[in-house]
C-alpha cells in the first residue's frame, strides 16, 4: 500500500511491525518478520532516512507517528507531482513550438503490429489531462473494452470519457456487462447506425487512428500529434456525438440486474402509450399495470419525458404531448 509512497515491501513490513512494539531490536525483526538481517537492516537503514524510524544508542528501534512521519512523504510527493505537472505544461508549449515547424513526418506516427498498437492505445489515455473521446467499432483487434486498463485508471485522476459504439457493437459478446460497468463508474455511451472508423483521442493533442491491416498481414495505426488533420478528427467526432443516441442505465426491479437502453430524442411507441392511457385519466399504477411496468419504470419515463418537454408539471406534459402530436387520435377522458 506504502510503495506509491517509495517504500519497498521490505520497508513496510518492518515499518508495520515496528507501530507496535517500540525499541524493538533488527535481530527481533528479522525472527519476526522472517527475514534476513541484512533485508532488516537495509529497510531500517532507509526508513531511519526518511523519518519514519528513530534509533537508539543500543541499536534498538522506534516507529514515528504515522500522521506526522507518513504525512510530511506525502506532502513532498504532492509537491513533487505539482512541480511535474508544471513542467508538463511548459514542455508542452515547448513541443507545441517545436512542431510548428516541423515536418509531416513529425506530426504523424505510424504504428505497426497489434502489440504497438495496444501500447499507443493504453498510452493516449494515459496522456490526456481533461477528456477521452472514442470510436468504438468491431471487431476489436488490439484491445477489447473489458481490457482497457488505463480507462478506470483515467477516471480516477478526473478525466471524462465519452464514446460512441458503432451499433453492431452491441452484438459483442461481454459488451453489455462491460457497457454497464462503464455507465457506473461515469463513462457517457452514444450509439451510431454506422461509424466511419476507430478513433482515440486524449485532449486536443493526440489521436489514434487504427487503419486495415498492412501488406504483411498487420493491423496498421496512425498517431496524429497536434496538427489540422487532429482538429478535423476532433470536428468529425463532435459531430457524430451529437447525433448519436445516449446510452443509459436503466434497472425496473429494486435489486434486479441493470442494463443498458438506447435513448431515443423523442417519446416512443411505449412512451405514446403511456401518455395515451394518462390523458385518458388512467392513475400511475392502473397505466403501469395495463403496460406490464413496473411503478418505478413508469416514474422514469415520465420523469424523462418531462425533461424531454422541458416541462415541471404533469398537467404541462400533458398540453405539451397534445400539442406535439406525441398521442395519437383524439383522447376522450374517462370520468
Amino acid at each position: 500500500m506504502l510503495d506509491v509512497l517509495g517504500l519497498e515491501p521490505d520497508d513496510e513490513r518492518v515499518y508495520r511491525a515496528l507501530l507496535g512494539r517500540p525499541g524493538c531490536s533488527a535481530v527481533t525483526l528479522s525472527d519476526l518478520l522472517f527475514l534476513t538481517q541484512d533485508q532488516v537492516g537495509n529497510a531500517l537503514s532507509r526508513l531511519v532516512t526518511w523519518g519514519l524510524v528513530t534509533g537508539s544508542a543500543d541499536d534498538r528501534f522506534t516507529a514515528a507517528p504515522p500522521a506526522m512521519a507518513l504525512g510530511a512523504l506525502i506532502s513532498q510527493r504532492r509537491d513533487g507531482l505539482r512541480a511535474a505537472e508544471h513542467a508538463l505544461v511548459t514542455l508542452a508549449e515547448e513541443h507545441r513550438a517545436a512542431t510548428v515547424a516541423s515536418g509531416i513526418g513529425d506530426l504523424i506516427e505510424v504504428v505497426t503490429g497489434v502489440d504497438a498498437i495496444r501500447h499507443r492505445y493504453l498510452q493516449v489515455q494515459q496522456a490526456a489531462r481533461t477528456q477521452v473521446r472514442a470510436f468504438i467499432t468491431a471487431p476489436f483487434v488490439a484491445l477489447p473494452p473489458d481490457e482497457n486498463t488505463a480507462e478506470p485508471v483515467a477516471l480516477g485522476r478526473g478525466v471524462g470519457f465519452r464514446a460512441v459504439l458503432d451499433r453492431s457493437v452491441l452484438q459483442e459478446p461481454g459488451i453489455i456487462d462491460d457497457a454497464i460497468e462503464s455507465l457506473r463508474n461515469g463513462v457517457q455511451l452514444r450509439v451510431a447506425d454506422h461509424l466511419p472508423m476507430k478513433l482515440m483521442l486524449a485532449d486536443t493533442e493526440l489521436g489514434l487512428v487504427p487503419l486495415a491491416t498492412t501488406p504483411g498481414g498487420q493491423p496498421g495505426a496512425v498517431l496524429l500529434h497536434r496538427s489540422g488533420l487532429l482538429d478535423a478528427m476532433d470536428t468529425l467526432f463532435e459531430t457524430v456525438w451529437r447525433t448519436a443516441h445516449p446510452l443509459a442505465l436503466a434497472c425496473d426491479e429494486e435489486g434486479a440486474e441493470p442494463t443498458v437502453e438506447l435513448e431515443a430524442e423523442g417519446p416512443t411507441a411505449l412512451d405514446q402509450r403511456i401518455l395515451t392511457l394518462l390523458l385518458a385519466g388512467a392513475t400511475d399504477l392502473t397505466a403501469a399495470t395495463q403496460l406490464g411496468l413496473s411503478p418505478r419504470t413508469m416514474h422514469r419515463r415520465l420523469r424523462r419525458l418531462m425533461d424531454l418537454a422541458g416541462v415541471r408539471t404533469r398537467m404541462q406534459l400533458g398540453g405539451h404531448a397534445v400539442r406535439h402530436g406525441w398521442v395519437e387520435g383524439p383522447v376522450t377522458r374517462r370520468t
